[in-house]
C-alpha cells in the first residue's frame, strides 16, 4: 500500500463520547455508518483520555489520528506502514552513528581535557559523556517547569540532583512519566566539571551552564545546544536520543549472547523477554517500549536464526546487524 501524506488542516472524522463508549462523526457532522471506516478507527486504539480527536478519512494517510492527551500535549497515531519505514530508517541511522562513535569519543576526551575552565565545549562534552555512559534522556524545558509533576533530564538537571564522590557522579531525579532515575557514572573528568558547576551554580535552578568570557556572563545550556554540539562533533544529523537507541540495541545483543542460542521457540521467547527487561532497566522504561523503540529488530531476527554476537564489542553488534540485513 502506497501511503499519502496526511493534511491535518483538512476535515477529518470526529469522536464523540456516548455512554461508556464512543461514536464517530463524519466530516458533515452526521454519524459515521461506514462499517469499514469504523473498524479501522477502532483498530487505532485511540486512548479514551484524548480530547479534540481528529481522524483521517483516508486509510492510506501517513497520520491516522491526532488528539490532546491528559497533559495537554498533542499526540499522533501513525499508519503501521509509516511506522515500519520510519523505524527502519531510525535503526539504519543508529548504525551510522555507531560507526562514528570512536571519533565522537575522541573529541569528547579532547574537549574535556582542554583547560580547566567551564567553557562551552568542556561543559557540553561532559553532558554528552553522561549521555553516552549513562543513557539518560536529554530532558525538556517544558516538562521541567510544570508545577504539578515536573520531570527532568540531563539538560534540565538542578544542582540538588547531582552528587560527586571520588571520581564518580551520582544522579538522582524524577524523569519522564514520573519515573525515578538513579545512575552512577565513573569518569574523573566529568566528575570534576560537575563538581565545579555545583559550586558555581549553587542557588540556581539549572546546573548546566557555561561561562561566556566575551560577554562576561553565564549562559544556560538547553537541549538544542546539546544537539547542536552533537552535530558539530559528529558531522551527522545526530541527536541525544541516538545514544539510547544504539545502547538499547547493544544491550539486547549482549544479553541474548549471554543466554546463548536456544533450541525451542518457547525458550527463545523467554530469552528475548529477559533481554528486553534488561534493556528496560538500563534505559528506565518498560520492556514493551524498549522492544518497540530502542532495539534494532534485526538483532532479534538474527537470534531467531541462531546467531548471536561473538564478543561484547559494539563492532560485533554492528557486524551482526549488517550481516542480518544482507
Amino acid at each position: 500500500m502506497r501511503l499519502r501524506r496526511s493534511d491535518l488542516e483538512k476535515p477529518g472524522y470526529a469522536r464523540q463520547r456516548t455512554g461508556k463508549g464512543f461514536t464517530y462523526r463524519d466530516t458533515d457532522g452526521t454519524r459515521l455508518t461506514d462499517t469499514e471506516a469504523v473498524e479501522r478507527i477502532k483498530a487505532l486504539v485511540i486512548p479514551p483520555a484524548w480530547t479534540d480527536v481528529w481522524i483521517s478519512t483516508d486509510p492510506r494517510g501517513h497520520i491516522q489520528a491526532t488528539g490532546i492527551d491528559a497533559a495537554g500535549r498533542k499526540q499522533y497515531r501513525y499508519h503501521d506502514d509509516w511506522r515500519t519505514a520510519r523505524d527502519e530508517a531510525k535503526f539504519d541511522h543508529a548504525l551510522e552513528v555507531a560507526a562514528r562513535l570512536p571519533k565522537i569519543r575522541d573529541r569528547l576526551c579532547a574537549d574535556l581535557t582542554e583547560g580547566r575552565g567551564l567553557t562551552r565545549e568542556r561543559v557540553l562534552a561532559a553532558i554528552v559523556r553522561l549521555l553516552d555512559m549513562g543513557m539518560f534522556r536529554i530532558g525538556s524545558d517544558q516538562y521541567a517547569v510544570r508545577e504539578d509533576d515536573p520531570s527532568f533530564g540531563l539538560s534540565t538537571l538542578q544542582p540538588s540532583h547531582v552528587r560527586t564522590r571520588g571520581g564518580c557522579v551520582l544522579l538522582e531525579f524524577t524523569g519522564k512519566s514520573g519515573v525515578d532515575h538513579s545512575g552512577t557514572v565513573g569518569d574523573g573528568e566529568v566528575c570534576q566539571v560537575l563538581r565545579d558547576l555545583k559550586t558555581r551554580r549553587r542557588g540556581h535552578n539549572r546546573l548546566f551552564a557555561f561561562y561566556d568570557r566575551t560577554a562576561r556572563r553565564w549562559r544556560e545550556i538547553h537541549a538544542d545546544d546539546i544537539n547542536d554540539y552533537l552535530r558539530e562533533i559528529s558531522g551527522e544529523q545526530m541527536t541525544a536520543k541516538d545514544f539510547r537507541t544504539w545502547h538499547g540495541t547493544v544491550e539486547a545483543a549482549r544479553s541474548l549472547a549471554a543466554q546463548g542460542p536456544q533450541p525451542t521457540e518457547s525458550k527463545r521467547k523467554k530469552a528475548v523477554s529477559h533481554a528486553m527487561k534488561e534493556v528496560a532497566e538500563l534505559l528506565g522504561n518498560t520492556p514493551a517500549v524498549a522492544r518497540a523503540s530502542y532495539v534494532d529488530p534485526r538483532v532479534l531476527e538474527a537470534y531467531e536464526e541462531g546467531e548471536v554476537v561473538r564478543s561484547d564489542s559494539e563492532k560485533a553488534v554492528s557486524k551482526l546487524i549488517k550481516e542480518t540485513a544482507d
